[in-house]
Formats: structure tokens, C-alpha cells, sequence
């Protein structure tokens, strides 16, 4: 019980108050994640400094359920501030625990993001959090994406 109270506290937070629910000018990348089968409809921006091969802004704009406006947030909020290559690794650690795939350390690695573990048990839900970005084989969140 303790852990679904946490998953609702962390997503309703996340979905009634993104912190990284804005556009940013300039961006290096700019992807655009659909869900039709829900309208879920996502743009994810990101800024790099190529110097360090940091990833040191990023921002959404779009709509969508719950689940995806809090996980587009929640996976933003971990990637900002890390070398890309740590990023990347989040990214695919945060897929492995969407699929049910992920340990218990590898779970404890996402921090806040692993709230969002019982996702793994709703099929019809996993999509709002890792979704198909139009016309590419990447997910968002977001590993394939920042490479």
C-alpha cells in the first residue's frame, strides 16, 4: 500500500505541477512522441554541451494523460545535469522497469522515476509512459533519442 500511496503522490506531483512543462529556444534536439490510441501528443526538447557531452536543458510541451505529462517530467528532472552517456543508461534503465524487466538496483537508480513501476503491470498504460516518437524506431523516455 505504501508503494502505490508514493506512486500516486509522485504522479499526481508531477502531472498537476511540471517543473519542465515549457519551451526552450535553441534546442539541439527536438522529438515529437505520439500515442494515438490515448492522444497523448509530446514534444521533448534537449540542449547539450558538447564540450562536456552533457545534457544541460531540456523541456516538454504537450498534451496528454497523467502518465505521460508526469513521466516526460519525472524523466527530465533525471537526465538534466548528466553526462549523456549516464542519461542514456537512465533511459534504458527506466524501459527495463516499464517491461518488468528491471532489478531491484536498477530500479533504485531512477530515484523518483521508479514510482512509476507498476506501470510494468498495465499494458494499456505503458504506452503513455515510454511511447514511439513519430517516424523513428526511438522511445521516449529517451535513451535511442540522445545518443
Amino acid at each position: 500500500m505504501e508503494t502505490k500511496t508514493f506512486y500516486n503522490e509522485v504522479l499526481t506531483d508531477h502531472n498537476m505541477h511540471p517543473y519542465h512543462k515549457h519551451d526552450i529556444d535553441n534546442a539541439d534536439l527536438e522529438l515529437e512522441g505520439v500515442n494515438p490510441s490515448c492522444g497523448d501528443d509530446i514534444i521533448l526538447k534537449l540542449k547539450f554541451d558538447d564540450a562536456k557531452k552533457t545534457i544541460v536543458d531540456g523541456a516538454f510541451t504537450g498534451d496528454g494523460c497523467a502518465i505521460s505529462q508526469a513521466s516526460a517530467d519525472i524523466m527530465l528532472e533525471l537526465i538534466i545535469g548528466k553526462p549523456i552517456d549516464e542519461a542514456v543508461h537512465l533511459s534504458e534503465l527506466f524501459l527495463k522497469m516499464i517491461k518488468d524487466e528491471a532489478t531491484e538496483e536498477e530500479i533504485d537508480e531512477l530515484d523518483e522515476a521508479g514510482a512509476l513501476r507498476d506501470i510494468s503491470h498495465m499494458p494499456a498504460r505503458v504506452k503513455c509512459a515510454v511511447y514511439r516518437s513519430c517516424g523513428q524506431t526511438d522511445h521516449l523516455p529517451w535513451g535511442g533519442a540522445i545518443k
